[in-house]
């Protein structure tokens, strides 16, 4: 029987007619590239201290490339901040570029000055992650102010800002008040400890009557005095956003006093204010009391050291005899005496439908006709705490 050899042919790659981007060449080449004991050329080679400090520089250039984005695609404000730091010579702050990411940023005291503010607002124009900033304390001054403003312009996912305690006074508010005009972003702005005077009264006033988006406002611990107080009251009595508004430790009295009150009596958005620390007296007591009347949406109102006096409390608790929202009143450190607390308490006492649940006497003397009084209303009004005397330390 005869033999009969097959002969099988090897399979046809079914790749072979595409064509690849690594050619049979390059990987000759790639072979070549090993000296004689193995190693690839150019690999790094402990006898060669050159070669290293320069692989080195070429690693810290690739990553600092990496870490800062260019061109439409920075988020973070990095590069921009890199380059206004150089042009107005201002020392990047470390911390600032650790963090371009977190949704909150606290800078106080860090002494950035103008030309730190100015290098920060131009990082801050694109950041699209900050939302809450905290710059207080920083010695901004008018110049620092202003950039920070120009900022407002352009940011639009800020909706936190604290700027206390940098000394912005009317040229500052000036130009933060105008950013106002056109932000739509910032819901709570802090600016207490500025040296904001009547000029920037008038700023801000003209700014309430524009914007619709802060809720709240801190104006405590600056120079805002009776004249500020009657151009404030009807931006106040237009204002259609703020919820919280502190205008503690202001000079705040008069006309001035009444006028603002009257602002408040037509708001129908504030349900916290603080106006502890001014010289409302009995004639601006008063006139709270009548605004306390129609009001129906104030819950805090801090009135402690105001100057109000025995005749001024009893004009006061007119108002507490018909509102129904006040949750919370202070009014200590007034020269109203046991007799003024007394007569408050009695006002209380006549409203059924009070809502309050804190009355703060502090630092007053209370008699046993005070106590008495109060005891007796446990049982009608049982959320209501009352405080008195000095507080423990």
């Amino acid at each position: 029987m005869g033999l009969e050899v097959v002969l099988k042919s090897t399979p046809k790659d079914p790749y072979s007619d595409l064509s690849t981007n690594c050619p049979l060449q390059a990987k000759e080449e790639e072979e070549d590239s090993s000296d004689p004991g193995g190693r690839p050329k150019g690999a790094y080679e402990t006898d060669s201290e050159g070669d290293s400090d320069a692989d080195l520089e070429r690693e810290a250039q690739k990553l600092s490339l990496m870490q800062v984005p260019r061109g439409p695609y920075d988020l973070t404000g990095r590069a921009q901040y890199l380059a206004a730091c150089e042009t107005y010579g201002a020392v990047p702050i470390s911390y600032f570029l650790h963090h371009m990411h977190d949704p909150e940023l606290t800078l106080m005291h860090r002494g950035l000055g103008p030309q730190g503010a100015r290098a920060l607002a131009s990082a801050l124009m694109s950041n699209t992650s900050i939302l809450k900033l905290n710059l207080s304390d920083n010695g901004l001054n008018e110049e620092g102010a202003t950039a920070i403003a120009g900022m407002l312009k352009e940011n639009c996912f800020l909706t936190d800002l604290d700027l206390s305690d940098n000394k912005l006074r009317a040229k500052g508010a000036k130009a933060l008040c105008a950013a106002l005009k056109e932000n739509t972003s910032v819901r709570r702005l802090r600016l207490s400890g500025s040296d904001l005077d009547t000029q920037a009264a008038k700023d801000i006033a003209d700014a309430l009557m524009v914007n619709t988006k802060v809720e709240l406002l801190d104006l405590s611990h600056n120079l805002l005095d009776e004249e500020a107080g009657e151009t404030l009251g009807p931006a106040l009595a237009e204002n259609v956003s703020i919820k919280e508004l502190n205008l503690s430790w202001n000079h705040l009295r008069g006309l001035g006093a009444v006028t603002f009150t009257r602002g408040l009596a037509a708001n129908i958005y504030i349900k916290v204010l603080d106006l502890s620390y001014n010289g409302f007296g009995d004639q601006g007591a008063a006139a709270i009391g009548e605004a306390l009347k129609v009001n129906s949406v104030l819950e805090e109102l801090n009135i402690s050291n105001n100057r109000i006096s025995l005749p001024g409390a009893l004009r006061f608790s007119s108002g507490l005899r018909e509102n129904c929202t006040l949750r919370i009143l202070l009014m200590g450190r007034n020269p109203m005496r046991s007799e003024g607390c007394l007569g408050l308490l009695r006002a209380v006492q006549m409203n059924p439908d009070s809502g309050l649940e804190v009355l703060d006497f502090s630092h007053i003397h209370l008699t046993k006709d005070f106590d008495d009084l109060a005891c007796s209303m446990k049982e009608g009004f049982p959320r209501l705490r009352i405080r008195h005397g000095s507080p423990a330390v």
